[in-house]
């Protein structure tokens, strides 16, 4: 009994390369280079209606990975079939050996994969998100099969494995929306007026042509005292995410002009200094 086992489970896979031929060969290519065209072409199609159609690019971008995995599914199940037939013995020795290859350092392409499809249909973040995965902060630009890519603010372009879904914290700071809250920090000498100062960070922010204020998007303006200085905050949504570094860039230099004008100083750098000593 045993010797007949063994010797079916060597003949199986053996016997899979007997329909392996140059046509297959090259039929087995062609439909690598159909499926990789269909993703590009589809990716960029999607990316394209997304971009001219804001109110359904959550819905639209949602299916850029989705068909993806259905594309590359097929393109996996067409493969076999050309190379053996769907017999029961056959399959269980493709499966043995795509056992195999997990044991032999595929598991993390695997654990790419999986993460993938956990992305897709949990909906951790989309493409278009602003996100913070584990160190990494940027704008999502595509969610692959085995990798999600972001661009950061200095531009630089992150591939993240998609197996960080299981192991690393991640946060979208816009969920799908449009909108973005942007949280900017003043901070300003202990002495300063620090009504005024709130006062001139809240007109600076309400008056942005960045801003967006509603009923569920409110703005707030906080202030917080430390031993040397004081620190302003102001709290709003952004009409579009990507102007994320313009709003807080042009509220900033607004805030300086006034409170230059105001005699509102900047905090002392010898106390803080003195204060990091401590």
């Amino acid at each position: 009994m045993a010797n007949g086992i063994d010797t079916q489970i060597i003949d199986v896979p053996l016997s899979v390369f007997d329909t392996v031929n140059t046509g297959t060969v090259i039929y087995i290519l062609s439909i690598i280079v159909v499926a990789w065209l269909l993703v590009k072409i589809t990716g960029f199609a999607l990316k394209k209606i997304s971009a001219r159609f804001w109110t359904y690019r959550s819905t639209v971008t949602t299916l850029i990975p989705l068909l993806q995995i259905v594309i590359y599914a097929a393109a996996i199940y067409y493969i076999v079939t050309a190379v053996i037939e769907p017999t029961l013995n056959q399959l269980i020795a493709f499966f043995g050996l795509f056992g195999a290859a997990l044991g032999l350092g595929l598991k993390d392409i695997f654990g790419d994969i999986a993460g993938g499809i956990v992305i897709t249909f949990e909906k951790p973040y989309q493409i278009g998100d602003k996100v913070t995965i584990g160190e990494h902060y940027g704008e999502v630009v595509d969610i692959g099969i085995r990798s999600t890519r972001i661009v950061t603010p200095d531009d630089s372009l992150v591939s993240v494995p998609n197996y960080f879904v299981f192991s690393q914290p991640s946060s979208s700071a816009n969920a799908g929306k449009p909108e973005m809250m942007v949280v900017i920090d003043v901070y300003t000498n202990a002495a300063s007026d620090s009504v005024r100062a709130m006062k001139i960070l809240k007109d600076a922010v309400i008056t942005s042509k960045y801003v967006y204020i509603s009923k569920d998007r409110p703005y707030t303006v906080l202030v917080e005292d430390f031993p040397y200085y004081r620190r302003i905050r102001a709290k709003a949504y952004v009409n579009d995410l990507r102007s994320e570094f313009e709003f807080r860039s042009e509220v900033t230099r607004r805030v300086w002009v006034e409170y230059a004008r105001e005699g509102i100083t900047a905090p002392e750098p010898v106390l803080l200094r003195d204060e990091a000593k401590h």
